[in-house]
């Protein structure tokens, strides 16, 4: 979705104004531990292959690698960097190791685009290209070893369908089998998007933090969460086709589930995480609340768990937090290792050791994404977790 404008601000404003709590000089054991990018970037992107290697992206066309725990940052050559690759918003960044890695811009028709490396990011490939002029793609997960999706916001197929006026603009799902070199779509343009009274669409996909796409049970189901009009959860599921990303028949929206986030035009789920996610009955968490008031902090987390009054059933009930986090949240994860969520945004991060149901504050920083153990925003920041300053006591 196009908040990039707004939120910049935000950004800028906050880091400007006042320094995160994990950052004071008073904090002998700090939460997060600020580290070094070199940049002034607005990072989105963010991707820990193993804790040791990790990558990050942003505005101005930035990628940066990290393959000693984030002691050292490296600059990445940036894509395209002879024509308009500097004025790229690279939204998303996932990676398959130190060598081989993604970047996808954000933005109107082509500036949606990905670009892979096989060299360390010494060098990239344009490798997919939005051809769709009122596309903008939103997040991208790699899923397997060579397999990986990516999904945008709603367009409106090239035929429309008069029976379908209300509700013919839909969400495009791509994935690849091939590593990232190609690309396909999977949807059959029937992942609907809520439209409102004239058709036009009234729900999209919220681009904060490349987390709005999920992946779980053994390439069984896709889940993506949406904002707008009506905040929901969309589930795809995948028959008897475990090894592929392809679908053996059409990827359609097989089931789904309300949430109870705000809702509105700037306001709905911006980031989906899975406990168990590779189990049949994982737990879900859904972050996020309006980012034009981001200390609001009613309407921002839910936790879904499968209905168990349905037989057999990929339903899922989603009931809100009864302590939420202290605000806006842009980006959530489960933490396997210290057995917590950690979920963060502009206004700062907090943590929940019971599947979500109440929230703890950590810390007042300005937070952008996660990937365990790295945290990043505007204005270059880039943190790492400290394990040792969540631990009970």
């Amino acid at each position: 979705m196009r908040i990039a404008a707004f939120i910049l601000l935000v950004g800028a404003s906050a880091s400007a104004g006042g320094q995160s709590i994990a950052s004071t000089p008073q904090e002998a054991n700090p939460v997060w531990q600020m580290q070094d990018s070199g940049s002034t970037a607005c990072l989105r992107g963010i991707d820990s292959v193993d804790g040791t290697i990790a990558w990050a992206s942003g505005t101005g066309g930035a990628v940066f690698k990290t393959t000693d725990g984030g002691l050292h940052w490296q600059h990445c050559a940036t894509p395209d960097a002879a024509t308009d690759g500097a004025t790229l918003d690279f939204r998303g960044v996932q990676a398959w190791d130190a060598q081989t890695a993604i970047v996808m811009g954000s933005g109107p028709g082509y500036r949606s685009r990905l670009y892979k490396t096989t060299d360390g990011c010494k060098s990239w490939k344009l490798v997919f290209r939005n051809l769709d002029k009122d596309g903008f793609w939103d997040a991208i997960r790699i899923t397997g070893a060579k397999t990986a999706l990516m999904i945008g916001d709603p367009v409106s197929p090239k035929e429309l369908d008069r029976s379908k006026v209300r509700q013919f603009y839909h969400f495009p799902l791509y994935g690849t089998t091939d590593a990232g070199d190609t690309w396909n779509r999977l949807d059959k343009n029937d992942l609907f998007a809520a439209s409102d009274n004239n058709g036009k669409p009234a729900q999209s996909i919220l681009a904060a933090s490349n987390s709005s796409l999920l992946e779980t049970a053994h390439h069984r189901w896709i889940l993506f969460v949406v904002g707008g009009k009506t905040a929901s959860l969309k589930l795809l599921e995948f028959i008897d086709n475990l090894n592929s990303v392809i679908c053996k028949h059409a990827c359609t929206v097989t089931s789904g589930a309300a949430l109870p986030l705000s809702s509105g035009p700037t306001a709905g789920w911006f980031s989906l995480a899975a406990r168990d996610g590779d189990s049949v009955d994982p737990v879900l968490i859904a972050v996020g609340g309006d980012y034009q008031t981001p200390k609001k902090s009613e309407g921002t987390s839910a936790t879904c768990t499968r209905n168990a009054n349905e037989l057999l059933s990929t339903i899922f009930k989603c009931d809100a937090s009864t302590i939420p986090p202290h605000g806006y949240r842009s980006t959530v994860q489960w933490s396997e290792s210290l057995k917590l969520w950690i979920g963060a945004g502009t206004n700062g991060s907090d943590i929940s050791r019971d599947d979500g149901r109440t929230w703890q504050p950590l810390d007042d920083g300005n937070w952008n994404a996660l990937s365990l153990p790295f945290i990043v925003g505007p204005g270059g920041r880039i943190a790492r977790l400290n394990s040792k300053a969540l631990q009970n006591p």
